[in-house]
């Protein structure tokens, strides 16, 4: 695999231009035109980001040379099928600073936060967590009066399944609130002695923040002071940042998602990644073929972990294909793929705010953000700007995100949102920042 040799020339920004456009030549998808022979610009890579070819040719290569179920079979194309899936968790681990056996492979990072939350729900079942852990079991064991904590800048992926798991534990949701500027506000008075469970966003989706998640961050530190498991999402820090620090001893954190279509990769695949002593705790979530160990009429017993969360025939192109994102993400270089976003959230933050009509949600500094950066224009629907700027060739998101709570606490009903990839271009910011222009001139704006 390569990325046509990016590693020079490099600039403070994270890649010199000739080396910029060099990289989007690898995105097929970027050379297209729209609305009557528009060129495409393309700002919408927090939904899903774009896929270079090596992602394209590593599932085709999969699908026309190896295919067969992953795990069954003695002949050499499940073998190989079977190399492949197995290789592809070994490059995740890899990219996460993890051991493989800590790595899940699941169908997004939506499935991986139900995963988890279904297992603190299971746990209850006569003899679910029969010859666990002690100390990991008593973890799991949720009842009446505990709390989970999450934050209101969560999307609904790491918000829905918590809600429903205190529906059916009988367990409180409480939550971390987000101030006018778009910062977590102090979880020491959220998280106390029954809590039991943080689920933390490392970006928001919608604000870019980038919450500090360190070992002696202000959440951390509240979740350890009692004893609750930690979860990230790190599905919009993934494409973005070095995340092996979430994944390190003694970093505070028990559990992460990821999710393959934000991440260069293919749609259709996503990871949960635990300390090895919670999945060997949690009971499963899906069953059925390949997570069995032994199986009678009586009753049947688990594989180990990960295969113990791995039901059926597991989505191996989709795997294979996120391995190869993630190591042309690696050959990028997480630095200079960090360096780059934070230019092109500085240039975006900078040409909104010669526009007085936009108002920026979330913070200022664009060192606190990542990603992404969403707007209103008051007075005008965010559909209607997003109409605006589609009509012009900018493919941007608009609507609440999968955020509504968030934008209830920001007191807007939604947003328009530009959010970044790995091949985004200044003159991408420059071209919508033109193409905003329009929405004054078609609304009556005072400008």
């Amino acid at each position: 695999m390569t990325t046509g040799g990016l590693l020079e020339p490099r600039t403070a920004e994270g890649f010199g231009g000739a080396a910029l456009a060099r990289l989007r030549a690898d995105f097929p998808i970027l050379t297209r035109t729209v609305r009557g022979g528009r060129p495409l610009v393309y700002l919408d890579s927090g939904a899903t980001s774009q896929k270079p070819r090596v992602v394209l040719d590593a599932e085709r290569e999969f699908y026309e040379r190896h295919n067969a179920a992953v795990h069954r079979g003695a002949h050499q194309l499940a073998e190989e099928a079977t190399e492949a899936y197995e290789g592809a968790r070994e490059t995740i681990a890899a990219f996460l600073g993890a051991d493989a056996g800590e790595v899940v492979l699941t169908r997004n990072g939506t499935e991986g936060l139900n995963l988890l939350a279904y297992a603190f729900s299971n746990a209850a079942a006569p003899g679910a967590l029969d010859g666990t852990d002690p100390a990991w079991a008593d973890r799991l064991r949720l009842r009446p009066g505990d709390e989970i904590v999450v934050t209101e800048m969560e999307h609904h992926a790491n918000l829905v399944p918590w809600q429903e798991l205190c529906r059916r534990t009988g367990a409180t949701l409480r939550w971390i609130g987000v101030t006018d500027d778009g910062y977590l506000q102090d979880p020491s008075t959220v998280v106390g002695d029954r809590t039991r469970v943080v689920a933390v966003t490392h970006v928001s989706n919608v604000l870019g923040t980038l919450n500090d998640l360190g070992p002696r961050s202000s959440v951390i530190a509240a979740a350890r002071r009692v004893g609750a498991l930690v979860v990230v999402d790190a599905c919009q820090s993934a494409p973005h940042l070095d995340i092996t620090a979430l994944t390190a001893p003694g970093s505070g954190v028990d559990a992460l998602v990821l999710t393959g279509h934000k991440t260069l990769g293919p749609s259709g695949v996503g990871v949960l990644w635990a300390r090895r002593g919670l999945l060997e705790a949690m009971p499963p979530f899906l069953t059925g073929g390949s997570m069995i160990e032994l199986v009678r009429m009586e009753g049947s017993t688990w594989a180990p972990p990960p295969q113990k969360f791995e039901a059926g025939v597991p989505m191996a192109a989709q795997a294979v294909g996120l391995a190869a994102a993630l190591d042309y993400l690696t050959e990028l270089g997480m630095d200079r793929v960090h360096a780059h976003d934070q230019a092109l959230v500085r240039h975006t933050l900078d040409v909104l705010a010669e526009r007085p009509w936009v108002r920026v949600l979330g913070p200022a500094e664009p060192t606190d953000r990542v990603g992404a950066v969403a707007f209103v224009v008051d007075g005008v629907h965010p559909h209607d700007v997003g109409q605006v700027l589609d009509d012009a060739g900018v493919a941007v998101r608009t609507g609440h995100h999968c955020a509504w709570p968030l934008h209830r606490r920001l007191g807007v009903p939604a947003s328009t949102r530009a959010s970044f990839g790995v091949y985004t271009t200044p003159e991408e910011i420059d071209a919508f920042a033109a193409a905003l222009d329009r929405v004054p001139q078609i609304f009556g704006v005072p400008a």
